[in-house]
C-alpha cells in the first residue's frame, strides 16, 4: 500500500508540473510572446535538469530519495507561486528556470525510489504504476487548468497549482516515517565518471531513444496549445485535446507489464517511436476537433509506452551502485535535446510557421526507432 501513497503524492506534484507548461505557453501568447520567445521559455524549463541532473542523480544515490523529494517539492512550488506576485513576461522565464531546478530533484529521486522498491518483475510493475500516475496527472491537469484559465484567468491559476504543490510538500513531511528511503550506496570505486556509462552500448541507445521521446512530448504539449489557439478553439477545448492524448497514455501504460512481456523492450521502444513519428505527420494537417482528438489519443499511444519503458531499461542496464547516477544521465541528456530542439523550432516556427515544427518531429521520431532498431540487432548478433 505504501506505494501508493507515494505515488498519490507524487501525481500532485506530476500534475501541476505538466499543468504549468500548457499554463507558460498560453498565458505568454496572452502577453504578446512570439513562437521564438515560447521557444526560449520552453527551454529554460531544460536548463537546470541539463546541469544539475547528474548531481542529482548522485545525491539520491548518497543520502537517499526523503530529502531531494522535500526539497523538490518546495521549490516547484515556489516557482509556480512566482508569476502570481510578478505577472509579467519576463518573470515567466524566472519561473520556468526555478521549476526546471526543482524538478530535477524531485523527478530522478522519485524515480530512484519507485525503481528500488523490488527486483524485475516488481520493479516494471511498479515503474509502470508511476507512469500511470504521471499519466493520470497529464490527463487531469491540462483540462482543469483550460477550465480554470477560462474561469479565473492565469494569475490565479498558478497561484491554485502553487497551493496543491505545497499541500503535497506538507504531507511528504508528515508522511517520513511511513515511506521508505531507497538505499544509500557508496561511491563504486570502479566508477569513472560520465564516459564509463555512456560507452555501455545498450545504455546509451536507451538514453538517446529516452531524449528523442521526451522531447517529442515536450514539443507536442507546448505547441499543440499555439496550434489549438491558432485554429480558434478555446483554452477549454485546448485542455481537452491534450486530455485525450494523456488518456491514451493512461490505457497503454496499464497494459505496459503485458507488453514488455511478448514484445521485449526493444521492439517496444521501436513501434511506439515509429507510431508517434506517424501520426506527428498529420497533426498539422487537421482542424476538426473530433479528428484533433483522435490523433491525439493515437500519438498518446505512441509517447506513452516511452518515457517508462526508458526508465526502467536505464535502470536495468545501469553498473551496481550508480542506478541513480544512470538516471540523472538519462535526465540530463533528455533536457539537452528539450533546450536545444524548441529552441530550433522556435525559430522554425516563427519563420516558416508550425507545419515544419511537426514535420521536424515526426522525422526526428522516425528516424529514431528506425537507428534504435537498428542498433538492437547489431547487439544480438
Amino acid at each position: 500500500m505504501i506505494i501508493y501513497l507515494i505515488l498519490f503524492l507524487g501525481l500532485l506534484n506530476w500534475m501541476c508540473f505538466m499543468s504549468s507548461r500548457v499554463l507558460m505557453s498560453l498565458y505568454a501568447i496572452e502577453l504578446g510572446a512570439s513562437a521564438a520567445a515560447i521557444g526560449l521559455l520552453i527551454a529554460l524549463y531544460g536548463l537546470g535538469p541539463l546541469l544539475l541532473s547528474l548531481r542529482a542523480g548522485r545525491v539520491a544515490d548518497r543520502v537517499g530519495s526523503y530529502r531531494p523529494i522535500v526539497l523538490g517539492s518546495a521549490g516547484l512550488a515556489f516557482g509556480l507561486a512566482v508569476p502570481y506576485f510578478f505577472p509579467r513576461l519576463g518573470v515567466l522565464y524566472v519561473a520556468a528556470l526555478i521549476i526546471g531546478i526543482a524538478l530535477v530533484f524531485l523527478n530522478i529521486a522519485l524515480q530512484h525510489l519507485v525503481a528500488s522498491l523490488g527486483e524485475a518483475e516488481a520493479r516494471t510493475r511498479n515503474v509502470s504504476l508511476q507512469s500511470l500516475a504521471i499519466a493520470l496527472g497529464a490527463m487531469i491537469g491540462p483540462l482543469l487548468v483550460g477550465i480554470s484559465i477560462d474561469y479565473q484567468g492565469h494569475v490565479r491559476t498558478f497561484l491554485a497549482l502553487a497551493l496543491i504543490v505545497a499541500f503535497s510538500c506538507v504531507a511528504w513531511i508528515a508522511c517520513r516515517r511511513l515511506i521508505p528511503h531507497s538505499p544509500r550506496t557508496a561511491k563504486p570505486e570502479s566508477a569513472t565518471g560520465v564516459s564509463d556509462l555512456l560507452a555501455r552500448p545498450a545504455l546509451r541507445r536507451v538514453i538517446i531513444a529516452s531524449g528523442l521521446v521526451v522531447a517529442a512530448v515536450d514539443l507536442y504539449m507546448f505547441y499543440t496549445p499555439i496550434y489549438g489557439h491558432a485554429i480558434g478553439l478555446s483554452a477549454t477545448m485546448i485542455g481537452v485535446v491534450l486530455g485525450a492524448h494523456a488518456a491514451a497514455t493512461f490505457v497503454v501504460r496499464t497494459t505496459l507489464p503485458l507488453l514488455v512481456r511478448r514484445l521485449g523492450e526493444d521492439t517496444l521502444m521501436t513501434v511506439s517511436m515509429l507510431l508517434a513519428g506517424a501520426t506527428f505527420l498529420l497533426f498539422p494537417f487537421v482542424e476538426q476537433v473530433g479528428l484533433l482528438l483522435l490523433l491525439s489519443f493515437v500519438l498518446g499511444l505512441g509517447l506513452g509506452v516511452g518515457q517508462p519503458l526508458s526508465v526502467i531499461m536505464t535502470y536495468n542496464r545501469a553498473p551496481a551502485g550508480r542506478a541513480g547516477e544512470a538516471l540523472g544521465l538519462r535526465f540530463s541528456l533528455v533536457n539537452l535535446t528539450h533546450m536545444v530542439i524548441p529552441l530550433a523550432f522556435g525559430s522554425i516556427g516563427s519563420a516558416l510557421g508550425l507545419v515544419p515544427v511537426f514535420l521536424a518531429n515526426s522525422a526526428l521520431m522516425l528516424g529514431g526507432g528506425y537507428a534504435h532498431h537498428r542498433g538492437s540487432i547489431q547487439e544480438r548478433r
